[in-house]
């Protein structure tokens, strides 16, 4: 009694955002079923040709009671992604992951700067990266990532705010539950999601998971310490984020408690 379905609902960003927490605490949930693997469909012009059909296979079984989700953090920053996905289902739900911008420009790099060590490959210093001729390297992909006001301007052209749930990454880590309750009432499903499931592992130093008897943690590529970054160039990028902070708060009706 089960197909694969194209996803009814798509966690579409952002990237260092908290995507994998927030589908794995999903999975929780008897009435969603998640893809395995970011799937880069409405990102990549490689995989979108390929069509509907080798998208819905890359899904998992599910039954007709539950919804199917995939993420893939890269389609938030994406042109493409937010008219090729209204093409799909112009009335699909989205889920919105966000967190500090200044502090998802140091947790890109940390991803990227553990790649290139365990790849034996040179590494710059963050400070040496962000700051070019005593300047913020504005170009620099990772702060370009942060601009959630420039982002979500793309995506409002084809889908009202309604059909966007912003989820707090920053609560999301210190306290899940909540969270996952807002996320629930967005997707109109039964709460299921218990406090139970979660306990706090002192040593990784962030919530883990446990349903069906098992106990589970994010994989060790997350939570990895950031490097101490000049305060200087800390104030730089406060600085230079508060303005679209401020725009993107009004753009949806809703203020963080970001720098």
């Amino acid at each position: 009694g089960t197909s694969r379905q194209i996803p009814q609902t798509i966690i579409i960003g952002v990237r260092k955002g908290g995507t994998r927490a927030l589908l794995e605490m999903l999975d929780i949930h008897p009435n969603i079923v998640v893809a395995a693997t970011e799937v880069h469909f409405f990102d990549w012009d490689e995989n979108y040709v390929k069509g509907i059909d080798w998208y819905r296979n890359l899904m998992p079984f599910s039954y007709t009671n539950q919804i199917t989700i995939e993420k893939t953090p890269g389609y938030f920053t994406s042109p493409q992604a937010p008219g090729r996905i209204h093409d799909m289902n112009s009335s699909i739900k989205l889920l919105l992951i966000l967190r500090d911008p200044t502090e998802r420009v140091i947790s890109d790099y940390t991803q990227v700067y553990y790649n290139r060590v365990e790849s034996h490959k040179p590494v710059q210093l963050f400070e040496d990266i962000v700051i070019k001729n005593g300047v913020l390297n504005t170009k620099y992909k990772a702060i370009q990532r942060s601009l959630y006001d420039v982002h979500m301007e793309k995506w409002l052209k084809h889908f009202s705010l309604d059909q966007i749930h912003i989820v707090d990454g920053n609560t999301l880590i210190k306290d899940p539950l909540p969270e996952l309750q807002k996320v629930e009432r967005f997707l109109n499903l039964p709460s299921r999601i218990m406090s139970s499931n979660f306990y706090f592992n002192q040593t990784k130093g962030f919530y883990c998971i446990r349903s069906d008897g098992r106990e589970r943690c994010l994989h060790e590529s997350k939570g990895r310490p950031h490097p101490l970054v000049n305060s200087t160039v800390l104030e730089q990028l406060y600085s230079y984020f508060r303005e679209h902070n401020a725009k993107f708060y009004r753009m949806v009706n809703h203020s963080f408690d970001w720098h």
